[in-house]
């Protein structure tokens, strides 16, 4: 494949994903009121519209022909309205909906990976068309009228309508057995009509009147035209369109008939049907709707920007390491000042490029969050349980890599919550005195610094001690029972392999899904916390970094070593004296600030390095504080605040999990040193709580 190919490609997965995106958005909230909008609707018409033609450009015939059969249907249930179907037809409508579009998801899966699409479609397709025969009130078509067998051989005798200004017909054949004859036949005139053609149309009553079916069906229908250049036009768009068998001009004075024969294409003839698909779309009608967003929007590859932001930290650098330079010393104290002006404007003009650039790859989590609407609704019915999805601050927004990472995650805690968590039957909700609907709540928000994702379930809650018994049957405890706190035993749900299933489901049971969660949590900076009142229900709070690429710290020595602490994690730093140290029933030192008492943390001690200061009236305390957790940080002194590119450390870190240990990665300084950056709720947990 091509450069320009592997671009339309991209485009075209794009716009498809997005599409889809919107219908699954727009199918789970019309589900839960039971209908569609007239609005809704149209919009689903004129996805399936688009996704049909992009897949005929593309030559993917399956997607295409999918997309056409759900077009013709929801054409009929825009023309008659949602009222012409009973509200089982709906829910049957609905789930014909979901899996139209899981298969084009899947689709597009085999797309991406480059596989062969599957062309066997037409089982699937028939359940489309015998669900609009259905609701149409006609039955699948197979039937062959008599007149239909001999038409459009030759010269036939017809009656041209009234219609003394048109100058030429166009004697139009639809095939065989396609029923609804009347809606395919205003269908083909609604694709002339795109193209602003003045012509006009018998049976006039084809949309609105259901008995003219029969009359197309036997003696087909005419466009009329007054100008023969208009009528060429017009010729060319009706070669284009499905379900004609053949079509005849006539001359309106002399009645002689010029005929064609059009091959009947279908679903069963891909090949035929690629060719149809891949005509040209209307284009006055596409550039009214879309011409805004193309002026405002533009799709950029995500290489383009990652490049963009390393490029960006290494500017970063540079400009540290230039207005650093010991070079800088020997110059007159009028230059150094003219430079250090230039220097603070460079600074500026450095700090609005790395906002700009990091702005880029935010996106919202809301395509996210959404996508949850849909595992929770297929759950619901596979495991019988009323469950509501409550969704909050969905228009929180995070770098795209991180919303990428995070969906396999949620989709795992979502699931473990809804076939773990919420209790099986009403009755055994409303006997623990809860509502007889479970409920899920999905939310986000944003500090300075970090995301905070909380997936809440109001179920049976979470037994330390039955998970404890479940790990040490399974042989994965790594220290004496006795010795585990309830955060520990909760964390064991974490382990590769663990799980209280007894039996293997759909859904869970092998012991696989939740250490894939904090896998991939790990893997862009992010941890995960689990809390649990047994009764009451579990709430899994995930905490992922903004941004992977900058951020602003204060740099501190101990010793020789030179840590970076984030800015948006200090509150204060401050030198005291030896009388205002207190100590603890355990003996740790703590500190008074704002009333409230704090634990000290040296540095020195905890990463066992030799520092400069051993008495803290020499060193600086730095009050950091990360979500709920405060304590103050020893160091020898501070450099001072400068913004860093965060590197991650090289993987063979990994084993030692250092994040655990408060180590969250390094950055290189002006000088070339290289400088640790600490993660404040990793060493606080490690520190004060594991103590």
């Amino acid at each position: 494949m091509d450069s320009t190919m592997e671009g339309m490609l991209d485009t075209y997965l794009l716009e498809t994903e997005s599409l889809l995106d919107k219908l699954d958005e727009m199918l789970i909230a019309d589900e839960k009121i039971g209908d569609f909008s007239s609005d809704d609707v149209n919009e689903i018409f004129r996805i399936m519209h688009t996704i049909k033609g992009s897949s005929a450009m593309m030559e993917f015939t399956p997607i295409s022909n999918i997309a056409h059969h759900i077009e013709d249907m929801f054409f009929f249930i825009r023309d008659k309205g949602m009222d012409c179907l009973s509200n089982e037809q709906k829910n049957e409508l609905f789930d014909l909906m979901f899996r139209s579009e899981d298969f084009l998801r899947g689709a597009l899966e085999k797309v991406k990976a480059g596989d062969p699409l599957d062309e066997n479609i037409e089982e699937f397709a028939e359940e489309i068309n015998n669900f609009l025969a259905k609701i149409s009130g006609k039955e699948s078509g197979n039937t062959k009228t008599a007149s239909g067998a001999g038409r459009a051989q030759g010269t036939v005798e017809r009656v041209l309508p009234n219609d003394p200004k048109a100058i030429k017909f166009i004697h139009v054949f639809l095939d065989q057995g396609i029923g609804m004859e009347n809606l395919r036949a205003f269908m083909i005139v609604n694709a002339l009509k795109e193209y602003d053609l003045d012509f006009r149309y018998y049976p006039s009553d084809m949309d609105t009147n259901s008995e003219t079916a029969q009359v197309i069906v036997d003696d087909g229908f005419f466009l009329a035209f007054e100008k023969e250049e208009v009528l060429e036009k017009g010729e060319k768009v009706l070669r284009e369109q499905s379900h004609i068998l053949s079509y005849e001009i006539v001359d309106a004075k002399k009645s002689e008939v010029k005929t064609e024969e059009k091959e009947n294409i279908s679903v069963q003839n891909p090949k035929q049907n690629k060719e149809k698909e891949a005509a040209p779309q209307p284009q006055n009608t596409q550039q009214k709707s879309t011409a805004p967003v193309k002026q405002s929007l533009i799709s950029v590859n995500l290489q383009k920007l990652d490049s963009l932001n390393d490029l960006v930290g290494e500017i970063v650098i540079t400009e540290s390491m230039v207005t650093s330079s010991p070079v800088l010393r020997m110059l007159p104290q009028e230059s150094l000042d003219n430079f250090m002006k230039s220097a603070r404007q460079l600074r500026k003009l450095t700090d609005d490029l790395q906002d700009i650039a990091m702005s880029l790859r935010m996106v919202s989590i809301s395509g996210v969050f959404q996508k949850m609407n849909r595992i929770v609704r297929d759950m619901k019915q596979k495991l019988g349980k009323d469950v509501k999805l409550t969704i909050i601050g969905e228009d929180t927004e995070v770098d795209k890599t991180i919303v990428d990472s995070l969906q396999d995650p949620l989709m795992h805690i979502v699931r473990n919550s809804m076939d773990h968590g919420i209790e099986t039957t009403k009755e055994e909700r409303i006997a623990a005195g809860k509502d007889a609907q479970g409920e899920l709540i999905l939310s986000a928000s944003h500090t300075s610094s970090e995301v905070i994702i909380t997936v809440e379930d109001d179920g049976y809650g979470m037994n330390p001690e039955k998970l404890l018994d479940k790990a040490e049957e399974k042989g994965l405890l790594y220290k004496p029972r006795s010795e585990y706190s309830k955060k520990e035993a909760l964390g064991l749900i974490m382990l590769p392999g663990f799980s209280t299933n007894k039996s293997v489901t759909e859904f869970s049971g092998r012991g696989v899904g939740m250490d894939v969660v904090k896998k991939n949590l790990e893997s862009v900076g992010g941890a995960i916390s689990i809390s649990s009142e047994l009764g009451k229900g579990s709430t899994f709070t995930m905490k992922i970094p903004l941004t992977l690429a900058i951020m602003d710290g204060m740099k501190v020595n101990v010793g020789d070593t030179i840590f970076t602490i984030p800015i948006v994690n200090i509150r204060q730093s401050f030198k005291i004296d030896d009388a205002e140290v207190v100590f603890d029933e355990n003996g740790n030192e703590m500190v008074k600030r704002m009333d409230v008492f704090y634990p000290i943390v040296r540095l020195n001690n905890f990463y066992g390095i030799e520092g400069k200061y051993t008495d803290l009236a020499d060193g600086v305390l730095i009050w950091v504080e990360a979500n709920d957790k405060s304590c103050c940080l020893f160091v020898d002194d501070l450099i001072g605040e400068q913004q860093v590119v965060v590197k991650p450390l090289p993987a063979y870190f990994n084993a030692f999990d250092l994040k655990a240990n408060g180590i969250n990665g390094c950055s290189i300084l002006g000088d070339g040193n290289i400088c640790i950056i600490l993660d404040v709720l990793g060493l606080y947990s490690q520190a004060i709580e594991n103590e």
